[in-house]
């Protein structure tokens, strides 16, 4: 469980952690409790230094495509991030992933998700709004090694009772005949519905909780360990703490290091008895 952490002489609000999990090495975290570890730093240098293995990644990376100061690609991440898993969920417009597809030489595409956003957030009057962005599910050897577990959610329409299923044709997958009892769910369809954190934001670009929770119980099963990269303002951390997992989060910018070691010691703290 975590610790209320006290104010620090220098970072009013980040005290010492009570554990480290996923750590590695000699490398110093910014601050960590039972289930999360924060680094400060280049990616690309602490992810080699903690040696870490994870059972997935959630990179959200700068996209280099606004005027942002810190919105520069990191050339070279996805190798970096090999070395460590074997399965990453990856943020991203399709001009990111064709422009930079050469430096996810030795990931295999799995699947893509779009996350459609109530509000645009371009600008430019010459193309359609903008409304969505892309996920993209990568994984490296065989696919059979990969946790994939597609998360479930109720169905919206009649209960279908017992379904007998014929062989489908071979382009839609090996799924043989036999007989499908509707359990009352279906499968999580590939377009997730989730609020913008616009005017809500720690940071610019963060990720809604409700997006990254499927995802992670998607890729990382229950206890595993799931490591962002670029952390921003901790949303994956948050949602890891929701669904069952671990993080371990890297973020170059201090201010950020700073925001997030906020947020996730104020989600720690027990609701106080009235």
């Amino acid at each position: 469980m975590a610790e209320r952490l006290s104010d620090g002489p220098d970072r009013p609000g980040v005290g010492t952690p009570t554990s480290e999990p996923g750590t590695a090495g000699s490398v110093e975290h910014y601050w960590a409790d039972d289930t999360v570890t924060l680094y400060c730093g280049d990616m690309r240098e602490l992810l080699p230094a903690l040696a870490l293995q994870v059972d997935c990644v959630i990179a959200d990376p700068p996209y280099g495509e606004t005027s942002l100061p810190w919105d520069r690609w990191q050339d070279g991440w996805p190798t970096v991030v090999s070395e460590c898993c074997s399965s990453m969920w990856c943020f991203g417009s399709m001009r990111l992933f064709l422009d930079y597809a050469g430096q996810f030489s030795g990931w295999h595409l799995s699947q893509d998700l779009v996350w459609r956003k109530p509000n645009g957030t371009g600008m430019a009057t010459d193309r359609f709004r903008r409304i969505h962005e892309h996920a993209t599910h990568w994984y490296r050897g065989r696919w059979s090694d990969i946790h994939h577990q597609v998360p479930r959610v109720p169905r919206t329409g009649p209960n279908k009772g017992t379904v007998h299923r014929r062989n489908q044709p071979a382009h839609t997958g090996t799924i043989s005949e036999g007989c499908w009892v509707d359990d009352g769910t279906r499968l999580m369809t590939s377009v997730i519905d989730a609020p913008s954190m616009w005017r809500a934001s720690i940071r610019d670009t963060e990720k809604p909780v409700a997006l990254l929770q499927p995802l992670l119980q998607y890729a990382c099963p229950p206890g595993g360990l799931v490591c962002d990269p670029f952390a921003g303002s901790g949303s994956t951390a948050e949602a890891a703490r929701l669904s069952g997992r671990r993080a371990v989060l890297i973020e170059a910018d201090e201010a950020a290091c700073e925001a997030i070691a906020r947020r996730l010691s104020q989600s720690a703290l027990p609701l106080e008895s009235a």
